[in-house]
């Protein structure tokens, strides 16, 4: 047997991903499992290709009323169990946020986080998403399903995971209440896979502004994470950032399980 492929990628819009092309290898990077975030599309806005490429089954969340923004998709050659696409709480349900899909191993949690910029009213819709996800994946594993969550976290965890930690240190994205919350997850028994794997690594970014032309001086943020229960650590072979894989303003990573 194989080893698992999973691939957690950012897309910062699927159509317009589609049309550089980044689709396309995204198939033929031939993961067992790709997870999007940011879509920012309704399934009637996309092509047969992205809706259905061939080998896979696709599961897609969006907006409830707020279209072109926000969006995850799963996709998997294996069918999933079941799959939701919701954590419980209508107001922080609506955005197109959210799939999971329960697979014989484990439940994979694909995850699109609010960003928290743009306010307080934002910064508290994202920290009370925080919680009311972290209660989610606690009653998954309650439930004795072994979790694996990945996607856009839109925070960086500690000063070695952002380029210039100092000048952001009162910027949403790397706020102490922002970052505690990560604490908070690795205390409930989830290993942020890379820093695990590489403990001391630095300018590993999976984000750049394209604004600034951060990308060519990597001057980035690591917002992008796979998370996993630790009963499911053993089967953790390797991940990697691809982080001269272009087409979003994020990088795709990879998890790769043993069989």
């Amino acid at each position: 047997m194989k080893n698992l492929k999973i691939i957690s990628w950012n897309v910062n819009g699927i159509r317009a991903f589609y049309k550089k092309g980044q689709f396309d290898w995204l198939v033929n990077e031939n993961a067992d499992i790709f997870c999007l975030q940011e879509t920012k599309a309704t399934p009637d806005q996309l092509t047969s290709e992205i809706l259905a490429p061939k080998g896979y089954h696709s599961f897609f969340d969006f907006p409830k009323e707020k279209k072109g923004y926000s969006g995850v998709a799963i996709y998997s050659k294996v069918k999933p169990n079941k799959v939701e696409y919701v954590m419980g709480v209508p107001v922080l349900d609506n955005e197109g946020r959210l799939v999971s899909a329960y697979f014989d191993d484990f439940v994979l949690v694909n995850v699109y986080f609010p960003n928290g910029g743009g306010g307080p009213v934002r910064l508290k819709y994202k920290l009370d998403f925080y919680k009311e996800f972290l209660a989610y994946v606690d009653k998954l594993r309650k439930a004795g399903h072994r979790v694996i969550f990945c996607g856009d976290i839109n925070t960086a965890h500690t000063e070695i995971d952002l380029a210039r930690p100092k000048a952001n240190k009162e910027n949403t994205g790397f706020l102490p209440i922002e970052r505690k919350w990560i604490d908070k997850v690795i205390e409930h028994g989830y290993v942020d896979i890379f820093r695990y794997l590489y403990p001391n690594k630095k300018d590993a970014y999976s984000y750049w502004d394209m604004k600034t032309f951060a990308r060519e001086r990597n001057v980035g943020w690591r917002i992008d994470y796979f998370f996993v229960s630790e009963d499911l650590m053993p089967k953790v072979q390797s991940m990697e950032m691809l982080d001269k894989v272009t087409g979003s303003d994020h990088c795709p990573i990879v998890l790769y399980l043993k069989p």
